[in-house]
């Protein structure tokens, strides 16, 4: 399972490389210190909706856009982990047939 932190750290940090800036910079520009940053862009802290828009501004990119690279992302996540029709997903020790939309049929696993 996709975390959204994760995305939004990897955006960040992809964003903060192409424009071959240092954490050191980008901390002075939003006035963030760069130990948080760093643990942003790892993914291991929330970004406030606050810290993001300094984020952008010291990166001079919209948060649009920055979102906008997040949500294709977890796009291509979500898309992997779909299961067709028809597949059998163990849960438990029961089984869980998907077949159309209207209809779910259980079965014993076996």
């Amino acid at each position: 399972m996709t975390v959204l932190r994760q995305r939004i750290g990897e955006v960040l940090r992809s964003r903060r490389v192409q424009q071959g800036r240092t954490l050191r910079e980008i901390s002075a520009d939003a006035q963030v210190s760069l130990g948080y940053i760093s643990e942003v862009e790892r993914g291991q802290k929330e970004a406030s909706s606050e810290l993001l828009a300094a984020l952008c501004d010291a990166l001079a990119v919209p948060m649009s856009a920055v979102l906008r690279e997040v949500s294709d992302r977890l796009e291509v996540d979500e898309r992997a982990h779909v299961r067709p029709a028809g597949s059998v997903h163990e849960i438990g020790t029961v089984a869980i047939s998907t077949g159309a939309v209207d209809s779910c049929e259980v079965v014993a696993a076996a």
